[in-house]
């Protein structure tokens, strides 16, 4: 009897504890057949677990249990609240860009389409331009944005006049990544709109490829201001998120969770920017895609 009370006193402790391991450590937990990838892109949701372990411990009446949940809580907020706290600048913006992947298969493309066009966004990328999606994204932004890139099945919609548009491979073998350059009344902006390969679980490599072929042309990219536009399959807690960001800072206050757009629990979608002070950003309302659009504003 006396093991079983002390089992139950240690046992919510212990868990707690281990929660608050993995929350730190979660890049220790080897990718193998995609979990670490799994992990990282869920982690904020892995805090839902104090919810039952504080019940067990309160239940249970133990305080070693009670006092061990602040390690998760601690963890967590050390985590994910600082991304919180507001960081953007002050003043007037004078650059709008918005993203979305608009959905290849989209029933409700027009009406995303015009949502994209009442962002009163300058720029205007979207992943997913198809055959079924172009012609109401057409419609719906070529009267406001008159100049455009295409590459594939990504576009960019600008205000704008775009040059030197590159196709841009990144090891995918297919054309979902461009490069181009816009002449804003204040300079030129490099700007890349990139759609990289999808995952599963067990199947992130080719991903992974793209992400390191993209890091490294950013890296390499002597632009004074560039801008990411796009789907990266890739969430910010990703490991594998990490040598991009390090070469264009993501634009990101919150979670930004974009994805699915009915109940999003990850942000696959992103705006990176380099040599650009930001002035907000913002998730859009679902609009018909399985994706949620992602705003920022630039003071420009």
């Amino acid at each position: 009897m006396v093991f079983r009370r002390r089992l139950r006193t240690v046992l919510p402790a212990a868990f707690a504890v281990a929660l608050a391991a993995l929350l730190l450590g979660h890049r220790l937990v080897p990718d193998v057949a995609g979990a670490g990838t799994l992990v990282d892109s869920f982690l904020p949701w892995l805090g839902l677990a104090v919810l039952p372990l504080g019940g067990l411990a309160f239940a249970l009446r133990s305080r070693p249990a009670q006092i061990a949940l602040l390690a998760p809580v601690l963890a967590w907020a050390a985590l994910f609240v600082p991304p919180m706290l507001p960081a953007n600048a002050d003043g007037p913006s004078g650059l709008r860009v918005v993203t979305q992947n608009i959905g290849a298969g989209n029933t409700e493309a027009g009406t995303a389409a015009k949502a994209l066009a009442a962002t009163d966004a300058d720029l205007v990328a979207v992943q997913e331009r198809t055959g079924r999606t172009g012609p109401s994204l057409d419609a719906a932004l070529r009267p406001t944005h008159p100049y455009q890139a295409f590459v594939g099945t990504v576009g960019l919609w600008s205000r704008y006049p775009v040059s030197a548009v590159e196709r841009l491979d990144l090891a995918q073998g297919w054309a979902r990544a461009l490069r181009t350059q816009v002449r804003l009344p204040s300079g030129p902006v490099t700007v890349y709109v990139a759609h990289l390969a999808s995952i599963r679980l067990g199947e992130t490599a080719a991903r992974d490829r793209a992400l390191d072929e993209l890091a490294g042309l950013l890296q390499a990219d002597r632009s004074p201001r560039i801008l990411v536009l796009g789907d990266l399959n890739t969430a910010s807690t990703d490991r594998r998120f990490d040598a991009l960001a390090a070469a264009v800072p993501e634009v990101k206050t919150g979670f930004g969770f974009t994805w699915p757009a009915v109940f999003p629990l990850t942000r696959p979608d992103h705006v990176l920017a380099r040599g650009l002070t930001t002035t907000g950003d913002a998730v859009l309302p679902a609009n018909g895609s399985d994706h949620r659009a992602v705003r920022a504003d630039f003071r420009a």
